[in-house]
């Protein structure tokens, strides 16, 4: 019974030293990290997006006060990235060949009650592209359109625009990037996004 035991402990160890190796693996083989220092969104950029689905436009002419032009924005997003070292222990300095460029960002929508079904729940996830380098030390900038124009014209949005409900989501922003030497790296991050027709000030 005691050997036993003891089988199974050095197995549930040996699994355990895999699940918490399996993150570092999923990472790829690049030496660095891609960390999200931040996602903002909106105008102006904030933590929380309000997202209006249509707003009434007063300028140029031919719009007006007494005549304003519904018209559709798209919304836009800004991410504060930085690179960090697998290896933590190591004193060589990162060099060029750690800095990586962001290629594509991948935008999904989600809602907490769990109906996510697309264009019928929440607008379609799809890809971005971009060109942004982040250097080996310090940190970078990626701007993006975080809500397409497109989205606020299909459903679920289009119907907000004459509804007073709103649909709260949860985005993921995904971001792809390889480093110098061509090994992939990505990280996800989560912002906050509240779809309506909130009126115009």
């Amino acid at each position: 019974m005691r050997s036993t035991v003891v089988r199974f402990l050095g197995v549930a160890a040996i699994v355990a030293t895999s699940v918490s190796c399996g993150d570092v693996v999923r990472q790829g083989r690049a030496p660095v990290f891609l960390v999200i220092d931040s996602i903002q969104g909106g105008t102006p950029l904030a933590a929380n997006v309000t997202s209006d689905v249509i707003r009434n436009v007063t300028s140029p002419p031919p719009c007006a006060v007494d005549n304003p032009c519904p018209t559709v924005f798209n919304d836009v997003g800004s991410a504060v990235l930085h690179l960090a070292p697998k290896d933590v222990t190591s004193s060589t300095s990162p060099t060029s060949n750690n800095a990586v460029t962001i290629t594509r960002i991948h935008i999904k929508y989600t809602r907490a009650d769990g109906r996510n079904t697309q264009g019928v729940d929440v607008p379609y996830e799809w890809d971005a592209a971009s060109t942004v380098t982040i250097p080996a030390s310090g940190s970078g900038t990626v701007g993006f359109e975080l809500v397409r124009l497109v989205a606020k014209t299909e459903s679920p949005l289009v119907q907000l625009k004459t509804s007073p409900s709103f649909i709260n989501t949860i985005t993921e922003v995904t971001f792809f990037g390889r480093d110098t030497v061509g090994n992939d790296v990505s990280a996800t991050g989560k912002i906050q996004i509240n779809f309506g027709n909130f009126g115009d000030s």
